[in-house]
């Protein structure tokens, strides 16, 4: 892994000079654009998979990158992990590729109305935002062996943090209803983005929220879904567990592992233009 190695060293020491992975580039630009700017970045590779065919080297292996980043009269550090794969030629690193988020709502899951439940009242429940907090820092690089994980674990990791914090499960064994996660089984609005999103808008009872108009109104503890495309199918959930200087949320996420991570989330690979956000407010 020494070519590889050698070439984040590059990377890292000539941010933001250096292109070659754009999506760095614009997490460190985006901070200098908000009156921030990282004092230092350290990172390891961890490898797990390798690939020789002819002179071909292919290796595919985990990016984890710490950033100090000063922000005006605080510091924070922001973490992630990522999933990276080069190809080594003749000794040469010849490409680099990193994915950090990807278009991944489940297609088959429609918005449909059992999603929500009957009734004008809405239930109140005491959240205890502090410890659904904890819950998120304490697994943003691991996996509580108390769940199921998946390849797309962002809004399972999310409903776990939502658990800790004290927000009822109801609605079990119907998995298109309500909000539970049962052992060996669970609801679609506990591990699907599109799920959860549609849920959080409906729900009268259990887990439920209100949705504000702005990240900022968002506290920590709270819920942002994100539309990569902009087509009405949410791909990703992420829990607020801090806000900088300017009182824009930082958020902690799975599937790319992140942690303290800018809310917009404009440096990710599956970010486009079109990219829409709905702001949840848990507890009602």
């Amino acid at each position: 892994m020494d070519i590889i190695k050698s070439y984040w060293n590059e990377i890292l020491n000539n941010l933001p000079e250096q292109q070659e992975e754009q999506w760095l580039a614009r997490k460190i630009e985006g901070m200098r654009e908000r009156g921030s700017r990282v004092s230092q970045a350290t990172f390891h590779i961890i490898p797990y998979h390798r690939v020789t065919y002819e002179a071909v080297d292919e290796r595919s292996y985990l990016l984890a990158i710490r950033l100090y980043v000063k922000d005006g009269a605080r510091s924070y550090v922001e973490e992630g992990i990522y999933s990276c794969r080069g190809r080594i030629e003749h000794n040469q690193l010849i490409e680099n590729m990193t994915i950090t988020e990807k278009n991944i709502s489940d297609r088959s899951i429609e918005a449909l109305p059992f999603f929500e439940e009957a009734g004008n009242e809405v239930s109140r429940f005491n959240y205890d935002r502090r410890e659904a907090v904890r819950y998120a820092e304490q697994w943003w690089d691991s996996y509580n062996p108390a769940y199921m994980n998946f390849e797309n674990n962002c809004t399972n990791y999310i409903s776990q943090c939502l658990r800790a914090g004290g927000a009822p499960v109801w609605g079990h064994p119907h998995r298109g209803k309500g909000w539970w996660y049962g052992g060996k089984t669970w609801s679609y609005s506990w591990t699907v983005a599109n799920a959860m999103r549609w849920y959080l808008s409906g729900a009268r009872k259990g887990l439920v929220a209100i949705e504000v108009q702005s990240a900022d109104e968002l506290s920590p503890g709270d819920v942002i879904c994100y539309d990569f495309e902009g087509d009405g199918r949410y791909d990703h959930t992420t829990i607020v567990v801090s806000k900088d200087s300017e009182g824009e949320p930082l958020v902690n996420a799975h599937t790319t592992n992140s942690r303290q991570r800018y809310w917009k989330y404009e440096d990710s690979t599956a970010y486009t233009p079109n990219i829409k956000y709905k702001f949840f407010k848990i507890g009602g």
